[in-house]
Formats: structure tokens, sequence, C-alpha cells
């Protein structure tokens, strides 16, 4: 089978595709409920960027395949709930990091981190969501426990044209919200804005710590992707009960300048939206959400088709920002 192999040497990390041995996927221990899968699409999420090129310590083992992502069809399953012929998904648990993952055209994980793919979504569509728009609808559903509704002040998002933030936008926007997209590089503003934002902010205006624990009541909630500084800089900017959902730390994970104050006076809340672990209950809640609220004309302008072969450069492109939208690899 064809597989994108990572490797480690001393001249460094290499990455590059390979034909392989399907014996070597992962076989598990004693009692596992091992399904495999034929891959027939994968994704490219920021994680996978640092694991295509041996940042953040997730890779431990070498060669490895990775991946964090996978759609496809059950070719083999010891699993009950799974049966050969069934379209399958995965996101999380930490494959493509310490289990082999979705960067080839098979694959073989424990059948309890797999959900079927959910009625109305294609898999090349599945992967278009991926984990970045699993997590961005994670986000939606915990603000809405925590008292969203639409028709109140605009709600943030950070990173906004990145893969969270694209369908964060997308989400809020057709379930009504006005939507502020932040980011970087203005000449995105026509795709956020065809995407349901209703004004575009300056990354500039929220990239600095903030100079005062609280600024004005701004924004009712925030999608949050970036963290750092941008984070500490929108917790002072919430309304009186209004919650930021924190998804990620792409501008680093310490919270320069922050205070106590937006928590102790406005009663905001951080909201930790975390979709490597999630429980299946909430994943087949989550994607049956993202199946009904996400526009799927909308998630097509989102994608970038890719190759296997394309993956390498474009992981160092997606830990730069440089990557709009979704990228989407078709192994069929």
């Amino acid at each position: 089978m064809k597989a994108l192999v990572v490797d480690k040497t001393d001249a460094g990390v290499t990455a590059a595709v390979e034909t392989i041995d399907p014996d070597r996927l992962p076989k598990g221990e004693p009692g596992d409920q091992m399904v495999e899968v034929a891959v027939s699409h994968t994704t490219l999420n920021y994680k996978d960027g640092l694991c295509l090129t041996g940042g953040g310590g997730l890779v431990r083992t070498y060669p490895h395949v990775p991946g964090i992502d996978f759609a496809g069809t059950v070719t083999a399953s010891d699993d009950p709930r799974y049966e050969v012929g069934d379209a399958v998904l995965l996101t999380g648990w930490r494959v493509g990091e310490v289990w082999w993952g979705g960067y080839a055209e098979r694959a073989r994980v424990k059948g309890e981190w797999l959900v079927p793919l959910p009625e109305g979504l294609t898999a090349r569509q599945a992967m278009a969501v991926g984990t970045a728009g699993l997590t961005a609808m994670l986000a939606v559903v915990a603000l809405e426990k925590h008292g969203l509704a639409p028709g109140g002040r605009p709600v943030l998002v950070t990173g906004a044209s990145g893969g969270v933030g694209s369908v964060a936008t997308a989400i809020l926007g057709k379930l009504g919200y006005e939507v502020a997209a932040v980011t970087g590089r203005p000449e995105q503003a026509d795709y956020l804005k065809a995407l349901g934002a209703t004004a575009i902010v300056p990354r500039a205006d929220l990239a600095d710590a903030p100079t005062r624990p609280l600024g004005r009541e701004t924004y009712a909630g925030a999608v949050d992707a970036v963290g750092g500084a941008m984070l500490s800089h929108v917790l002072t900017l919430i309304g009186y009960g209004g919650s930021v959902a924190a998804v990620g730390l792409a501008g680093g994970a310490v919270m320069e300048g922050a205070t106590v104050v937006p928590f102790l006076l406005r009663g905001v809340n951080l909201l930790g939206i975390d979709s490597v672990m999630q429980p299946r209950e909430a994943r087949l809640t989550a994607w049956q959400r993202v199946a009904t609220d996400l526009p799927l004309d909308l998630l097509e302008t989102m994608i970038v088709p890719a190759s296997l072969e394309d993956l390498p450069a474009l992981g160092k492109d997606i830990l730069a920002g440089k990557v709009r939208g979704r990228v989407v690899v078709d192994l069929a």
C-alpha cells in the first residue's frame, strides 16, 4: 500500500511517500477490537504539520505514518458495531501521533475510536470538516450551553481563515449570529464574508497583550484558535456573562497580560475545548450537528485539494499560517 512515512535520522526528520506492506499496520493488544479501513480521504491539521516536521514531540517512534483524521470503508472488523462495507471516520485519539494514522491507503485502529459517517455527509466532506471542523462544532455547542444565542452582540472568531476558524465562521453564520472574523491577511476578507462573517477585524487590533484588565464590552462570545496574548486581549472585550471557547495555541501557550478581572467582574467563562479524547456520544452528537448546521455549499469553497506527495510542503505551510480553509487528500 502507498503511505506517507515520516522518519528520523541524524540529519533530521524526513517525510516521503513509500510503498509498504500492510502487515506493518498496528495490531493492537490482546482483547482490542480492531477494525481495518480502506482510507478514501484524509486531511491536514496543525498537529499534522507538527508530526510531518518533527515539531512538538508528538511522534515518539519512527518510522511513522501521520494523519490524525481519515474516512473510508471497513474492510475487516473484530468490533460488532462495524461490518465490512460500513462507511466510517476517525478523528483524534492520538492516531497519527502515537498510532499510525490516515496518510496511507489503509489504516488499522481500535473500533471504539471510529464513528459512522453521518448521514448527509460524504467522506470527502467529512474530511473537509475533520478535526478542525469537529473542534469548531464542539466550541459552538459549548458556547450555546453557556447561554450564547443569536440576536445579541457579535461573536468573535480568531484565526478565522484557518481550518477551525473557517468552519466556526460558517456554522455561526448559518445559525444567525453576527460574526466578527479576525485575520492578519486582508486579502482573505472576501473569503470570510462569503462564509458568513459580518465584520473583519485586523489581527493587529488584538495581537498585543491588553493594557487594561477590562475593555469595552464588544462581543457576546468568542471562538479562539490563537491563544497567547490575543486570548488575554479577547477576554477583556467579552460582555457580561459571555464565554470564550479556547481551541488552539498558534499564538503561544502563555496568556501574556491576562488577569482574573474579566472572570470576577463580568462573569466571563473560559471554556477549554478538547477534540482528541472527546467521548464517543459527544462525538456522535457533534458530527450530527455538523451535518445539519454547516452549509455544505460553503464547505466546498474551503477545500484545497492535495495529494499525499503535497503534504510535506503543506505541513510547513500550515505551521506558518499560510493554509486557508481545509486541505483534502483523495486516496480512492
